[in-house]
């Protein structure tokens, strides 16, 4: 299953305290299937309490992990340059700038590491000044031994459960132009091909573009 890359139309990252009304203390979520007994978290799993439970933090090698899995597979593994630490920094810290809900199998059905995470979903919360709150999903990841089983499915299920759950007006997320039956997919799901139907495209400024850019 597929990513999603920045959105492209103007908006940024959530501030720290975007994604529930100050106050309200994140609870554990969980949603079981049938058959497979997959479980679906996010929220309130990492030790520190501060957001998701993070895919990648019981791999010693962060070359295992998922993220570099999923650019591996859409052929851009060269473009991975965060670390494993960054990550859990980013997505633990005081100020988190991601979500992650995570799937998981009972201990019987684990995966090649031994682990029960078997696939997850990276998401974070945007803003458009044309539809208020929106949710982004950067990233979407199934182990290929665990699909067709129906995973995929229930993490975008849940994303747009917690975009519903946060006042959220809109789902967004990008696809690789090679990689037609992720198109199909999102499309059986409801969701709309922006590049088609509105005509937007995606740009994007690197971190040596940035530098330029402030010193003009």
């Amino acid at each position: 299953i597929v990513p999603g890359i920045p959105q492209e139309r103007p908006g940024g990252l959530r501030s720290p305290d975007f994604a529930l009304p100050a106050g309200r203390r994140r609870r554990r979520r969980s949603h079981k299937t049938r058959g497979l007994g997959l479980g679906i978290d996010g929220d309130g799993a990492d030790p520190g309490g501060r957001g998701g439970r993070l895919w990648g933090n019981h791999e010693d090698d962060p070359g295992e992990n998922g993220g570099k899995e999923l650019a591996e597979f859409e052929k851009l593994l060269d473009q991975v340059k965060i670390s494993e630490g960054a990550l859990k920094t980013d997505g633990f810290g005081e100020n988190p700038f991601f979500h992650c809900l995570v799937a998981e199998v009972p201990s019987e059905l684990s995966n090649p590491l031994g682990s029960t995470v078997v696939g997850y979903g990276l998401y974070y919360f945007t803003y458009s000044t044309w539809t208020g709150r929106n949710v982004y999903l950067e990233d979407i990841y199934v182990m290929p031994k665990y699909r067709g089983q129906g995973i995929g499915s229930k993490l975008i299920k849940k994303v747009a459960e917690v975009a519903l759950e946060n006042g959220c007006s809109q789902f967004r997320l990008a696809v690789l132009d090679w990689n037609q039956s992720a198109m199909d997919f999102y499309k059986a799901r409801g969701a709309k091909d922006l590049t088609l139907a509105e005509g937007w495209r995606f740009f994007r400024f690197d971190t040596e573009a940035m530098r330029e850019l402030v010193k003009k």
